[in-house]
């Protein structure tokens, strides 16, 4: 097994889809032999693993919670087979530094369009287009130094291969953590329901980063006139937003914030169905494990999700910015909640992590 170096600008504490992608991947990889070492920006209150290296890092102003660390590579950081970047940011550059001193192949995950950054930046729609552009040129440039480029899913690589004409892009699922990320029982469901004050009716929901572009505000609207309960958990810059548009619908709505890693389970099975209004997922991790724990996802026809949310399988999509659509989908997947809920079971092992590091080797194989 390779000795890998991983660089990413988000980590713990920080909470989302790439942060537990990273390590459940090094984890994973260490416990097949491997090694993979994992460069972050250090964080308050943050003691490192042993393969986990923390550099000193900066708070990112407009957003907050994100940190973006210094590019710098931790002297325990040697002799790596491969270098992976997981950002294109300042230690996405550290990365491309040390694979050029060491002469091995660079590797580069696509988790997130770089150009979406620029709605966090404060201007006009002018500024925010020329920052996109350049956002744009940047991305290009970034994956275009690397040996190969690695993304979750089909749609997000056909995207990639057509707008940068970058033709080394591989598809690496992230992979669901499927020994976690499995229905909870009636009483650990139970259980969540009265911590969390939830009553017994018909739960729907979000769990992941409340960001402006992941259109969260068009969940309240479709829901408005259905005999449901909104549970929302996480947070981001969006959060406010989202409860506005709860209340200005009469949305019965409870936001939890984050929950620990070990409730999600309890979580996700306590939902009748998890609802994913973002056109621009490259895969949405969160959809997986909600189905992965028996959770069909109402998810928009656009982005990953067309491929993420099987139709009339693990769930049902509906058309991009159609509220109607929207409500009807999730009106639909109530009625088949069992249905597709057996089906999403059966789809567990398709999805599993173990898979995606068996893909991850037959690259870095390629490459080295």
């Amino acid at each position: 097994m390779y000795r890998v170096a991983a660089f990413t600008d988000t980590y713990l504490p920080t909470v989302n889809g790439v942060t537990y992608t990273v390590r459940t991947w090094a984890r994973r990889w260490r416990a097949r032999g491997g090694r993979m070492d994992v460069v972050y920006p250090d964080a308050p209150q943050r003691d490192p693993d042993v393969g986990e290296y923390p550099v000193e890092s900066l708070p990112f102003p407009f957003y907050e919670g994100f940190r973006l660390g210094v590019p710098s590579i931790p002297a325990d950081v040697e002799g790596p087979d491969i270098v992976h970047a997981h950002t294109p940011f300042a230690l996405g550059l550290a990365a491309r530094r040390l694979a050029g001193g060491a002469s091995v192949p660079l590797v580069a995950s696509y988790h997130t369009p770089t150009p979406e950054y620029a709605s966090y930046l404060p201007g006009n729609s002018r500024i925010e287009t020329c920052i996109r552009r350049t956002a744009a040129a940047y991305e290009r440039w970034v994956l275009g130094g690397a040996d190969a480029v690695v993304v979750p899913s089909e749609p997000t690589a056909a995207e990639l291969r057509e707008r940068t004409g970058i033709e080394e892009v591989f598809v690496v699922p992230n992979g669901v953590d499927t020994e976690r990320f499995a229905p909870a029982d009636d009483a650990d469901v139970r259980a969540f329901r009265r911590r969390h004050d939830l009553g017994s009716g018909t739960l729907v929901g979000y769990t992941g980063r409340h960001g402006y572009e992941k259109r969260l505000t068009e969940i309240p609207p479709a829901v408005a006139d259905l005999d449901v309960t909104l549970v929302v958990a996480g947070d981001g810059p969006a959060r406010e937003e989202f409860e506005r548009s709860a209340r200005r619908h009469g949305v019965d709505a409870r936001f939890l914030g984050f929950l620990d890693r070990k409730e999600l389970p309890s979580f996700y099975s306590a939902l009748s169905a998890f609802l994913f209004p973002s056109p621009v997922e490259t895969q949405g991790l969160v959809a997986l494990e909600a189905n992965a724990c028996g959770t069909p996802v109402v998810g928009v026809d656009a982005g990953a999700l067309t491929e993420t949310v099987s139709e009339g399988e693990t769930g049902y999509r509906f058309p991009e910015g159609d509220t109607e659509g929207f409500r009807d989908a999730i009106e639909r997947t109530l009625s088949e909640k069992e249905t597709l809920s057996r089906r999403c079971l059966d789809r567990r092992e398709t999805v599993c992590v173990e898979r995606s590091l068996d893909t991850l080797r037959d690259v870095y194989e390629r490459l080295v």
